[in-house]
């Protein structure tokens, strides 16, 4: 009788320890399972974020926000701190509420063109002649001006059509230089073998392609530092025929 009162002693104890064991290995186990997930803070987009805003502008512009989420919601590349973005540019527009992800960002230069304008700012290509695009002289980052020449009809249609000269723009940037020399001798003002990329606001496009397509233009380079502009002025044949040397009209 005491044989058998030992092992069923015996058993009941394996039994609770069984029990035990196996109340702890549940307890670790949700444990494990709510550190899973746990809430994390990422930085969500306050406002939708368009394609080519550079990050410097997205923390100035306050168009981040803190939001805390559960650890298993995090998406691939989401940022913690602003920091993560100032020396990227979006590619990839970011709605408003969306975790913000380095994926969505990459480095200026992988956006070319692209990353030189924003706003109002705009890239324009023109195409003329080695000479008016001073191709072998121009490179990328230097500044110009838009001389221009056009007739100006005399009104009631007698006696000669004026034809007046200004610069019509100024300090553009240059993008994109045009490519080679000034080519052989005997060029004409009709080969447009060459292009240059300049930066032009939205106001100032109008006055380029109206002088591209109406009149007579060139570009001429700006100094790389403390460039001065004088007063406008407007070339005409009155002021040619009776401007002395170094007056301006």
């Amino acid at each position: 009788m005491n044989y058998r009162a030992k092992n069923i002693g015996i058993a009941v104890a394996l039994a609770a320890l069984a029990a035990i064991l196996t109340s702890a290995y549940v307890v670790n186990y949700k444990r494990h399972v709510q550190n899973g997930e746990g809430k994390v803070t990422v930085l969500v987009a306050a406002r939708d974020i368009p394609a080519g805003t550079s990050g410097a502008d997205v923390v100035d512009q306050k168009m981040l926000k803190e939001q805390t989420v559960p650890r298993k919601a995090v998406v691939a590349g989401a940022i913690s701190s602003p920091d993560q973005l100032a020396q990227y540019v979006a590619v990839q527009d970011v709605f408003e509420g969306e975790q913000v992800s380095t994926r969505r960002f990459a480095p200026p230069t992988e956006q070319g063109i692209r990353a030189q304008i924003k706003g109002t700012q705009r890239a324009y290509e023109l195409a003329g002649d080695p000479n008016q695009l001073l191709a072998g002289t121009l490179k990328e980052g230097d500044h110009i001006d838009v001389v221009g020449n056009w007739t100006v009809k005399v009104k009631g249609g007698t006696g000669d059509d004026h034809h007046v000269t200004r610069v019509v723009l100024r300090n553009l940037l240059v993008m994109r230089a045009p490519v080679g020399g000034t080519g052989s001798s005997g060029i004409t003002g009709g080969d447009k073998s060459q292009n240059v990329q300049l930066r032009v606001t939205d106001v100032q496009v109008q006055k380029l392609f109206w002088i591209e397509k109406n009149g007579d233009w060139h570009l001429t380079l700006r100094p790389p530092v403390n460039a001065v502009d004088s007063g406008n002025t407007i070339q005409e044949v009155d002021t040619m025929y009776f401007d002395g040397p170094g007056r301006r009209p």
